[in-house]
């Protein structure tokens, strides 16, 4: 067996919820020496450029979580042309669906509906679409901003696990996108509806939008729908939302996207164009 297939099934018993809740009170700790000696010891441990940040001194953000949602320096990332991506971090799979199939990676799928919470109407939308996966390691910006302008029309809550989204875990626990808490963000765009699912994961403590604040964890339950009254419309390139520890985000798009020459598992920034819809 191997190590990355070992720590995957290690990740079947362990309490995600209960250890991501309590990460996340210690991420929110506001006692100085505390909070100061995680954020330095993570800036070296993963390289973290602060040159990018806004504020560039560690000492002067409040607790571990305000690091790690950082803004960055205005100008810090341009956007392109086209559909861009919505974070820094790791392009792990993009494409066509394939009768409402997306790949999570090598021999491993899921469907539409499944990432979408069971809403069989809304997978119908993407079914011969687009869509691409962007990866967050830690040391990646934590914002998430929208690859295209767009108006929400819903906001889905979607129970469920926390399993880690590193590549490990992705290549030996099947649906995982579709098995982890997520928060699916439905919107209407001059190229047709488009969904941004924002995936939950080990230790992430919060999902966050600009228009809602804090969205999970939630109260334990089912799907949750939430629809809004007044419009909330939102610029390309313009923040939507932000993990409190890394993550991932899937994309899907009822039209087709001619994708740039890219390469699955390539780093790509918050910005950089991704490609044109055909």
């Amino acid at each position: 067996m191997t190590p990355a297939k070992l720590f995957a099934l290690l990740q079947y018993p362990l309490p995600h919820h209960l250890l991501s809740r309590l990460i996340g009170r210690l991420a929110d700790c506001r006692v100085s020496w505390v909070k100061d000696l995680a954020i330095r010891a993570f800036i070296r441990q993963f390289k973290v450029d602060m040159g990018e940040a806004h504020e560039p001194d560690p000492s002067a953000y409040p607790s571990f979580n305000e690091f790690f949602t950082r803004p960055l320096r205005d100008g810090a990332r341009p956007i392109g042309e086209g559909l861009v991506s919505p974070a820094d971090g790791t392009l792990s799979q993009f494409g066509r669906l394939d009768h409402g199939r997306l790949v999570q990676a090598k021999g491993h799928d899921f469907t539409a509906a499944d990432l979408l919470g069971g809403d069989l109407e809304a997978a119908g939308r993407y079914r011969d679409g687009s869509f691409a996966t962007v990866y967050l390691s830690p040391s990646d910006y934590h914002r998430v901003h929208m690859p295209v302008s767009g108006t929400l029309r819903e906001m889905v809550y979607v129970p469920g696990r926390l399993f880690s989204v590193n590549a490990a875990t992705t290549h030996h626990v099947p649906n995982l996108f579709a098995r982890n808490e997520r928060l699916v963000c439905h919107f209407d765009t001059e190229h047709g509806p488009m969904a941004l699912v924002l995936v939950g994961a080990m230790i992430v403590a919060a999902i966050e939008t600009v228009w809602a604040g804090q969205i999970t964890p939630l109260p334990r339950g089912g799907v949750q729908r939430i629809r809004f009254d007044t419009p909330v419309h939102l610029e390309k390139g313009e923040e939507m939302g932000r993990f409190k520890l890394g993550s991932t985000v899937v994309m899907t798009f009822a039209e087709p996207v001619d994708f740039d020459g890219l390469d699955a598992e390539q780093t790509v920034r918050m910005g950089q164009r991704l490609g044109e819809f055909g």
